[in-house]
């Protein structure tokens, strides 16, 4: 499904996103070197034997790319012109290789755009969730959107 228009989204219209997917060792490895961190506890499995979680954590910047990713399939792709924004980002549970991430996406705002009145902005709430259904990671995105096209 392509993404939607402005027009299209309702306030407290809900995605339950079809995709999901399992976050491997190699995800998070490639993640931590691309991104230049070399965090112990995202890439040094016996340093992290002796902390709390035992193993190492997925570098939550990379949940939180999957977790919006998954989304745009269903809502913005081919008719977001930018992001502006993400707030109230918030990991409140570790996601582990071997993790299956889903998503949900809600739309909380709408508003056109005051200096450009062919777009609109819309503001999501993303949760992603593992495959026990925990809370991995939410945040708000402002959507820079196409409006639908004049005739």
């Amino acid at each position: 499904m392509a993404g939607l228009y402005f027009e299209q989204f309702e306030i407290g219209q809900s995605f339950r996103h079809e995709i999901r997917r399992t976050v491997t060792e190699s995800d998070n490895t490639w993640f931590c070197a691309a991104t230049y961190n070399p965090a112990q506890i995202h890439i040094d499995a016996d340093y992290c034997a002796q902390t709390e979680f035992g193993r190492p954590l997925v570098n939550s910047i990379f949940t939180l790319g999957l977790v919006i990713g998954v989304s745009v399939q269903d809502t913005t792709l081919g008719t977001t012109v930018a992001n502006l924004g993400m707030t109230d980002v918030k990991f409140p549970a570790p996601v582990f290789a071997g993790d299956t991430i889903n998503s949900v996406t809600t739309v909380l705002e709408l508003r056109p755009s005051r200096s450009r009145p062919e777009q609109g902005i819309v503001t999501f709430k993303h949760e992603g969730f593992n495959q026990r259904g925990e809370l991995v990671a939410t945040c708000l995105r402002q959507a820079l959107m196409h409006r639908v096209p004049a005739k």
